[in-house]
């Protein structure tokens, strides 16, 4: 069974085309992740929030990226990071075209 990571957190910036220039390479970074599948990148520069939906391999490989992930973000001083973790139905997400399998 695959998991969804659902994070977000206040940004202000860089949104955007600046955005993907800024975080290339931690994009690229995430790829590396144990149990990672994917990630969709969130943003809404009219609120000032950013996150993304990950996909894990299991609960524990969620949790864990969830747990360093926080730290980094402290590092960059987001402190206030809402997250959290669900399974997936993968019954009902292949019926809706999502990509689990």
């Amino acid at each position: 069974m695959a998991y969804v990571l659902q994070v977000d957190f206040k940004l202000e910036g860089p949104f955007g085309d600046e955005m993907a220039d800024a975080f290339h390479d931690l994009a690229k970074s995430i790829n590396e992740e144990e149990g990672f599948l994917w990630k969709i990148w969130t943003e809404s520069p009219e609120t000032n929030q950013a996150g993304g939906i990950y996909t894990f391999e299991t609960k524990e490989t969620a949790e864990s990226y969830l747990e360093m992930h926080t730290k980094r973000l402290a590092g960059f001083g987001v402190t206030d990071v809402n997250a959290k973790i669900f399974a997936i139905n993968s019954k009902l997400t292949a019926v809706t075209n999502g990509p689990i399998k």
